[in-house]
């Protein structure tokens, strides 16, 4: 903030805590007491027959408003309320984060400290350390991969033994850690209507599903021709891409003729968020270790 604008809140601060002062003292009065005219003891206002009469706020009402004006100008003399002024506490929002996280990172390096040494698949295999996965995937996983890491339409499936990535423990972290960027480009315009549904076919009988026979040679030869690279000649993917494989019945989106006409034609992008700044070591470890234990089942 500028030295301008740290002077014109703390101007603006001060006037109108004067002009609050200024309105509860001036209207600090006795009540009134005139037995010869009784008129006196009203406002003069007068609502369905309901006079107002001209008395003082309470006592405890008044001495409530001077120890709440008390209390903001300790308030303000202490902590960073007036401009630029840091206060003499030099309290910070910054400053407490920092402390409460040091109180966490204390803590919770007790629970977490007893796994450090340990491998992944150890660690996978403690019902204990488990428990405190299961917290951990619930908090960070489970709103794109399910409750039971059972994914969904575009979010992989956790439980079983395919991997768009590689399911070592290593593997694992490293997708947690850093994140994934899968993406399908969109082939609709390059090969057009015709090549996108000869393509499809191809797919659906490398997947062994039903197909049209008569559109597998020239599905071959899109296929040989825009999607080989990814997906590898006989179709088994490519983890180091993230490439699916096309031979199983495992899908991430649908693996009906629709679908797969529709993954073609427009593409998919897929983001796997990186956690590293937002969990520390020990607690991507233990996840990880969760993660790898729901497909060991």
């Amino acid at each position: 903030m500028t030295t301008f604008w740290s002077w014109w809140v703390i101007l603006l601060t001060l006037t109108n805590l004067v002009l609050i002062c200024w309105v509860l003292f001036a209207n600090k009065k006795v009540a009134v007491s005139d037995d010869d005219d009784p008129e006196n003891e009203t406002t003069g206002h007068e609502y369905d027959g309901i006079q107002e009469y001209d008395n003082p706020l309470p006592k405890w009402w008044f001495q409530m408003f001077v120890i709440t004006l008390v209390f903001g100008a300790i308030y303000f003399v202490m902590y960073p309320a007036l401009g630029n002024w840091k206060g003499v506490l030099g309290w910070t929002s910054v400053g407490q984060w920092e402390a409460e996280m040091e109180k966490a990172n204390v803590k919770y390096s007790e629970t977490f400290g007893q796994y450090k040494d340990m491998k992944i698949e150890d660690i996978a295999a403690d019902p204990k350390a488990m428990k405190i996965g299961t917290r951990l995937f619930a908090n960070n996983c489970a709103v794109c991969h399910g409750a039971d890491g059972g994914g969904n339409v575009g979010f992989p499936n956790l439980t079983d033994k395919d991997w768009l990535y590689g399911g070592t423990p290593a593997e694992i972290e490293m997708s947690i850690t850093h994140g994934r960027n899968g993406a399908m480009p969109p082939w609709g315009d390059v090969i057009g209507e015709d090549g996108v549904v000869a393509v499809a076919e191809y797919v659906l009988k490398m997947s062994g599903q039903e197909h049209d026979a008569a559109k597998l040679e020239k599905g071959m030869q899109v296929y040989n021709t825009t999607c080989v690279a990814c997906h590898g000649p006989d179709g088994t993917g490519n983890k180091m891409l993230g490439a699916p494989n096309l031979t199983d019945s495992i899908w991430l989106y649908e693996g009906t003729g629709e679908g797969i006409r529709h993954s073609v034609r427009a593409g998919r992008a897929n983001v796997m968020p990186a956690q590293a700044d937002k969990l520390r070591e020990d607690k991507i470890r233990m996840l990880t270790a969760y993660v790898y234990s729901l497909s060991q089942d």
